[in-house]
């Protein structure tokens, strides 16, 4: 039976690889009106919006490939590919940042730009909940040992990935269908 740090750190880095690349591609796709959510948040001087606009896609797709990209690290990579789990962790504790002071200044009703541009979602503790204990989960990424996992373990922590990460997209989208039902204001 392999360690278990390392199957909760390759199940964490699979869903959230899967999480920031689609946020990503979401972002890319409706790249329009990023600048708008990010300007909502009211976190940023004016102009600093549109290039924050422009790399925040562009980062969380890097940190994904990275995420991934640690599954399997050839040699030389291996201590690089420590970096993606760390900016993992540092992008989704600055997402919960972000959120958490618009929460606390009363502003719940702007949109979190985390979900499909469909599925607007308002703030909640919820989402700040979910991205401080994904960062969480990401911390024994940071560990040795993840290369001694044999390949049966390594494809049960992959699949247990996948099915966190679907859990988080229906969680995600049940969120922004009740927010939006009628007769919520």
């Amino acid at each position: 039976m392999a360690p278990v740090l390392p199957l909760l750190g390759l199940t964490a880095s699979v869903a959230v690889a899967l999480l920031l690349a689609i946020a990503g591609i979401d972002k890319l796709r409706y790249r329009a009106l990023l600048p708008g959510v990010i300007a909502n948040y009211r976190l940023l001087p004016e102009v600093l919006v549109a290039p924050a606009a422009a790399l925040l896609p562009v980062v969380e797709l890097l940190v994904a490939v990275g995420l991934l990209a640690g599954i399997a690290p050839p040699p030389p990579l291996a201590a690089v590919i420590l970096l993606a789990p760390l900016a993992a962790i540092a992008l989704l504790l600055v997402f919960a940042g972000a959120m958490a002071i618009n929460i606390g200044r009363g502003r719940r009703h702007i949109d979190c730009g985390c979900g499909h541009a469909g599925l607007r979602q308002s703030l909640g503790w919820g989402q700040v909940l979910r991205n401080v204990a994904l960062a969480a989960a990401l911390l024994p990424a940071l560990l040795p040992g993840r290369a001694a996992l044999g390949m049966a373990d390594a494809a049960m922590a992959m699949a247990a990935g996948v099915a966190l990460y679907l859990l988080l997209l229906m969680a995600s989208a049940l969120g922004a269908l009740a927010a939006s039902a009628p007769g919520r204001s």
